[in-house]
């Protein structure tokens, strides 16, 4: 069984910086291909960012190209979300998600464990 925690959620002013990661334990890590999630209220959950096993490919949502940073640190079993010139529209809960996928996916139904979600907001 695959266990996930996020952590570095909280609370930035608009421009502002955080950095998301997420530990997982269970199976070894490098067989997921990795994802970080966001859900706003009322919202569907959507790929924000994705990182295949060993960290040579990349996914972004074009919303946050050149501002959110996916990485991976195999060796710690660690995927992080660094997130920077933060907007009020990026208030939402984080998830990260693993995809036994050999590159990763954006379909959301492929990813197969979740986090509990860290709760990112942005004041204006």
């Amino acid at each position: 069984q695959v266990q996930m925690v996020e952590s570095g959620g909280g609370l930035v002013q608009t421009g502002g910086s955080l950095s998301l990661s997420c530990e997982v334990s269970g199976r070894t890590f490098r067989t997921y291909a990795m994802g970080w999630f966001r859900q706003a209220p009322g919202k569907e959950r959507e790929l924000d960012a994705a990182i295949s096993r060993f960290g040579l490919t990349t996914y972004y949502r074009d919303s946050v190209k050149g501002r959110f940073t996916i990485s991976r640190d195999n060796a710690r079993n660690k995927v992080s979300l660094q997130m920077s010139s933060l907007k009020p529209e990026d208030t939402a809960v984080y998830y990260c998600a693993a995809t036994s996928r050999v590159v990763f996916t954006t379909t959301r139904e492929e990813y197969d464990y979740w986090g509990q979600g860290t709760q990112v907001t942005v004041s204006s």
